[in-house]
């Protein structure tokens, strides 16, 4: 369960004091510091982590009307897409049976492609948004389906930010990953990994595991490297994680293989879906294939062609953050202030 007592009570007061009554702070954040005696609203923001929530003063006597809009990058494999996006979207249902949930893709180009093939069209997060202020809805909860808070759950942010003063409530969850243990925080790391694990194959001394990861030029690149470094620290062995787009790469993890001495190679992502990258950059049969690649290093290679949607414990955990923006939604979660950070 995450820790919630990380609830922003001092802020309410700063921004009583500045006249700020719309301003709602994140479910987990960082107190500002009593000695700080112009609280400005770029202050306020910063502090904001975790579960965001927002109340608009000006529509406190609406009806509640309550939605959740489930944030992906999408597919246009329609297969892994029933297997994995969709597959999740129906858990997230299931557990919260009075909302309408809709299913909303970042991706504009696969939008734009499933439609052209298929006739179906998924609306972006704004779309999605418009239709539900439309349709008188007054409460919603937007959350995602991202593994790391990159770019597309910047995306994801910056829609909660640009829609939220057209609702009652908005509240915008976390990706799969956020918390990192820190801070008496859940760590969503080590239970990503635990989930996860349920697939990993049993290991020969000469054999290794590689994560193929997506990658990503945003900052939070970095999370690859705390989840190399918390694998190490459950005691996985020769199982490395890799980038198509950031770092490591593959071309990083090939010393470590041959350092010790593997021979046998099983490829596995750990993407939403096994889309384009799992079934032609890391499986594909071109020479520049990662398949090919170790191949061509002497290395027998099994490739795992499924997606973390797949995987009931991933898609449980998925469920559990749209429940943290939802819960939040209804005001469920407590304001406590223990353990808060000041901060400047």
């Amino acid at each position: 369960m995450k820790n919630w007592k990380k609830m922003l009570v001092a802020s309410l007061a700063c921004s009583a004091v500045l006249g700020l009554s719309s301003y709602s702070p994140a479910e987990a954040a960082y107190e500002l510091n009593p000695e700080v005696k112009t609280v400005t609203p770029a202050l306020m923001e910063a502090s904001e982590i975790g579960v965001l929530k927002y109340n608009n003063p000006q529509m406190a006597n609406y009806t509640n009307k309550d939605a959740i809009v489930v944030a992906s990058f999408g597919t246009t494999f329609k297969d892994t897409r029933e297997k994995t996006i969709e597959a999740t979207v129906r858990d997230i249902q299931a557990a919260n049976p009075l909302a309408k949930v809709v299913t909303a893709f970042t991706s504009h180009i696969i939008i734009d492609r499933i439609a052209a093939k298929e006739g179906k069209h998924y609306p972006t997060p704004e779309e999605a948004l418009t239709q539900l202020k439309a349709e008188g809805y007054s409460r919603v909860a937007l959350v995602s389906l991202d593994v790391i808070p990159g770019m597309e759950y910047s995306y994801v942010k910056a829609v909660y930010n640009e829609y939220k003063d057209q609702f009652k409530t908005m509240t915008c969850g976390t990706s799969l990953m956020y918390w990192q243990g820190q801070e008496n925080q859940a760590d969503d790391v080590t239970e990503f990994i635990k989930a996860v694990s349920t697939q990993f194959p049993k290991l020969g001394k000469d054999e290794a595991l590689l994560l193929m990861a997506h990658g990503t030029p945003h900052v939070s690149n970095a999370y690859y490297s705390v989840i190399q470094a918390k694998l190490n620290e459950l005691g996985y062995k020769n199982v490395y994680v890799y980038t198509v787009e950031g770092w490591p790469s593959l071309e990083t993890i090939l010393p470590k293989l041959k350092q010790n001495h593997i021979k046998m190679v099983t490829l596995m992502p750990i993407m939403m879906v096994a889309g384009d990258h799992a079934h032609n950059d890391m499986a594909g049969k071109d020479s520049d294939s990662h398949k090919s690649i170790l191949e061509s290093q002497g290395f027998k290679v099994n490739t795992y062609l499924h997606g973390l949607g797949e995987n009931q414990a991933i898609r449980a955990a998925f469920v559990e953050r749209a429940n943290d923006a939802w819960d939040a939604l209804q005001g469920r979660k407590g304001a406590d202030a223990d353990h808060i950070k000041m901060m400047k």
